[in-house]
């Protein structure tokens, strides 16, 4: 089945608003090198507006998303981000249950649960994220772990939903360490991920569905990545903040 890559960059708690709109600008005017791919890119909140009047003013198809997300569409939460402003500024996706999010600020598969639910239902399309520790991974716990978060992220989706969302698997001792995991384990993660959904709702909507890689993901690591069969992107970090890292990442998936 062929699948359009998809590479996002998470721009993190990052840049100022004329470094965000140079970033953008400079991003937009380089399109073409990487066309065949689907480009995000996700600002901070505060950024999105500014990042979307510069993708409007390039006339660019890249696409704007969120990094985080209420499951509530209003109400009395202080600091929070709902579904429908994400969208009143023109974002197409939103990152949901980072690693950061998880160990930072506690969000369980419950709580990521309720916000893929609620992205989905304001038109929104979730990049769901799910990973192991470097603990987890020694005590040989990576398939339990991504099995756990993955059924407790999605549960109670319907297949046309699940056919829906882009996940990011996002090994967290590979988040910005510079270690990245080998081409071979990484496949090994996503086969088993296209398993699990295919559980979920069906082989054939399992096929469809675009799973990313993050952690460490730079241009020279990234082709590699991309050669794996059930590596269809990749959501990119630290590299998202450089025009020539990122366009360079998108590339090798092309």
């Amino acid at each position: 089945m062929s699948r359009t890559a998809i590479v996002a960059g998470n721009w993190k708690m990052n840049l100022d608003r004329a470094k965000a709109r140079e970033l953008t600008a400079a991003i937009a005017a380089r399109r073409g090198e990487a066309a065949a791919v689907e480009l995000v890119l996700c600002p901070p909140a505060l950024y999105a507006e500014t990042v979307g009047t510069a993708l409007a003013a390039a006339k660019s198809d890249v696409a704007l998303g969120g990094q985080n997300m209420h499951d509530k569409a209003s109400g009395a939460f202080t600091g929070e981000v709902a579904p429908p402003m994400l969208v009143d500024l023109g974002c197409r996706y939103v990152i949901l249950g980072h690693s950061e999010r998880r160990t930072l600020f506690g969000e369980t598969d419950a709580i990521v649960n309720a916000k893929t639910k609620a992205a989905l239902a304001a038109g929104l399309t979730p990049i769901v994220c799910v990973g192991e520790t470097l603990e987890e991974r020694e005590g040989n716990r990576t398939e339990a772990v991504v099995t756990t978060q993955v059924n407790g992220s999605l549960a109670g989706l319907s297949p046309a939903d699940v056919e829906k969302i882009v996940i990011a698997y996002e090994p967290v001792w590979a988040i910005g360490t510079g270690k990245v995991a080998t081409p071979q384990q990484a496949q090994e993660v996503h086969a088993l991920i296209r398993r699990l959904l295919a559980e979920l709702s069906s082989p054939a909507v399992a096929a469809k569905v675009r799973l990313q890689y993050g952690g460490s993901v730079k241009p020279d690591n990234a082709a590699d990545l991309a050669a794996q069969p059930d590596i269809d992107g990749a959501l990119v970090g630290g590299a998202s903040l450089k025009a020539d890292d990122f366009l360079g990442i998108a590339k090798a998936f092309a």
